[in-house]
């Protein structure tokens, strides 16, 4: 057994692209671990009263990336939680030292033709709207804008703990495969 990890196992953290599945995922693995659940940017629109979109565009992202990182660090001294990351999470420095040497990192791995279908139709994730007037992007340029940041993001995932394929997986199944990873490392 790895004792690096044992050591990190009261924190979960899940990473991957928008659409994967860490919010959904989250809440189900907490609680099958009795862990507590936080969703990062769940919990910055709570703090701001505005949802994510609404900060990106009134303060920009270097503004929402700060907000971020102060709830990283709270949360990396905080025992038995689950933590699901914002996408971007881990491409600050800062953010992936703190979570890399403070809990077990879980990358759920979807691919981007997947992600596409899934976030097609979202209107709430800023970095896949049109910046200059804030709608949808068109299917084409969504294809683009989504395979340029997982490109840039994919790097970063890949430094996880582990990596749970989200594809084509239902949930329990998903959750299934965290927990046979997890098991040997979480302490009661």
């Amino acid at each position: 057994m790895n004792s690096s990890l044992a050591s990190r196992s009261k924190r979960v953290y899940l990473t991957g692209f928008m659409g994967s599945g860490k919010s959904t995922i989250g809440p189900i693995l907490a609680n099958s671990i009795g862990y507590n659940f936080v969703d990062v940017d769940h919990s910055i629109e709570m703090g701001e009263k505005k949802t994510v979109h609404e900060i990106f565009q009134q303060h920009g992202e270097t503004y929402f990336r700060a907000l971020e990182r102060a709830i990283i660090r709270e949360l990396s001294s905080q025992d038995r939680f689950v933590i699901s990351l914002g996408g971007g999470t881990l491409i600050d420095p800062i953010n992936f030292e703190i979570i890399r040497t403070s809990g077990i990192l879980v990358y759920l791995k979807t691919r981007p033709e997947h992600l596409l279908r899934r976030l097609h139709h979202k209107s709430d994730r800023p970095l896949l709207l049109n910046e200059a007037i804030g709608a949808r992007l068109s299917s084409s340029d969504l294809r683009m804008r989504i395979q340029e940041l997982y490109s840039q993001r994919e790097p970063y995932y890949e430094k996880a703990d582990f990596t749970v394929q989200t594809d084509v997986t239902r949930v329990g199944i998903t959750v299934d495969h965290i927990l046979k990873r997890l098991s040997p490392y979480l302490r009661s």
